[in-house]
């Protein structure tokens, strides 16, 4: 062999090498290697966060971590085994088993653990610590490590500017800051529990009884969230067994008046925004949903950005998505949360805001009163009392 084909093997053995050398440094084709693989039992409302490419980029490049979501309704958490074989995914002989009906747990051999559960609701997260109750079939839970909340958004009610003014007129809302805050939710309450029609307060175009449409307390988290705030707002911030049974009358008075009912804010939010004041003078849905959709749709943002108000209920309450760690992988998950780049993500993209209560946040760009910080709040009820309110409303 002459001494160019020498030459020309030896080049060519060089660039193998060398291509191989580059993605053994860099880590791979995307510069990814040696990563651990977090698996998340994970709520709903936050879908799209998780999902995005730069915050699934972040936890793999910067954390070294690759993280499987898996969608679980909070009420299965806690009434099936926490393995991925629970929602059909995993191993497919333990999913046989389950679907042969037999005694399946989180310890049972062969079945795919969780390494931190993700709740879309904190009394699921505050229950979850406690020891499964096993007169009501719940299932044995894996041992807490950590956790915390992670992503907060507060109940806010949409409406619009003509039902504002009127509001405002009635002393129930009041402008401060550049901020409108529903400063007399009792007064609210009453107007609905009396039958009082918009009419009566002056908006002789809008037919009907006033009214503040949700989703389901009895099928939805944000309608339970949000009743479980009347039910607080009822009891003077403070429940107690005493003045339960009176108040609980008085909400069901307040949820049969409510009609119809969509099973998700995502649904209630968009037919909000596509009927207009006509066919939704005023929803509760999350802080969250405006700030999402004026990222997601500019220019239909752009379009009802003057009519459209967002009200703050003094006191409100957060939906509190709260990670619940099992696992030393687990905590890496925890703190990669704290990471700045995915807190400005998660508010500027998605409406969380991920400090704690009072944190500032700038909140100028969308050009619509939100608060930089939530100053009035009442806690999340305890999982008791939401037991008792979901039961009185489904009577």
């Amino acid at each position: 062999m002459d001494k160019k084909k020498w030459i020309g093997i030896l080049i060519f053995v060089f660039l193998i090498v060398l291509i191989i050398g580059i993605k053994l440094f860099s880590g791979g084709e995307n510069g990814l290697s040696n990563l651990t693989t977090i698996y998340v039992a994970t709520g709903g409302g936050k879908e799209d966060f998780l999902a995005d490419a730069d915050v699934k980029n972040i936890l793999r490049k910067k954390y070294k971590i690759d993280v499987v979501f898996d969608t679980w309704s909070n009420g299965k958490t806690i009434t099936k085994p926490l393995i991925r074989e629970s929602v059909n995914l995993g191993n497919n002989d333990v999913i046989t088993k389950i679907k042969n009906g037999e005694n399946i747990t989180i310890n049972s051999d062969n079945v795919s653990k969780y390494d931190a559960l993700f709740t879309s609701d904190q009394r699921f997260y505050d229950y979850y610590k406690l020891s499964p109750d096993k007169t009501k079939n719940e299932s044995d839970r894996y041992y807490v490590l950590d956790g915390g909340l992670t992503l907060n958004t507060p109940i806010v009610i949409y409406s619009w500017d003509v039902v504002v003014d009127a509001l405002i007129k009635q002393n129930v809302v009041t402008l401060k800051d550049g901020v409108y805050y529903i400063t007399d939710m009792n007064k609210l309450i009453e107007y609905i529990l009396a039958g009082k029609k918009w009419k009566d307060i002056g908006l002789t175009d809008l037919y009907g009884n006033i009214n503040i449409a949700s989703t389901d307390p009895v099928s939805s988290s944000p309608g339970a969230t949000y009743y479980g705030l009347l039910l607080s707002i009822l009891s003077g911030g403070e429940i107690n067994d005493q003045t339960l049974e009176t108040n609980l009358k008085k909400l069901k008075v307040f949820y049969q008046k409510s009609g119809y009912m969509n099973n998700t804010p995502a649904d209630l939010f968009e037919r909000y925004l596509k009927t207009g004041i006509g066919g939704e003078p005023m929803i509760v849905d999350y802080e969250k949903s405006i700030i999402d959709f004026a990222n997601s749709n500019p220019s239909g943002f752009s379009q009802v950005k003057d009519d459209i108000v967002v009200l703050y209920p003094k006191p409100t309450i957060w939906n509190s998505h709260c990670l619940t760690i099992f696992s030393e992988n687990g905590k890496k998950l925890l703190s990669a949360f704290e990471d700045e780049e995915i807190s400005r993500i998660a508010w500027e993209k998605y409406g969380f805001r991920t400090g704690v209560a009072g944190t500032s946040i700038s909140t100028t760009d969308l050009g619509i009163g939100i608060p930089s910080k939530i100053t009035s709040t009442v806690t999340s009820l305890k999982m008791s009392y939401y037991n008792k309110l979901i039961d009185y409303l489904s009577k």
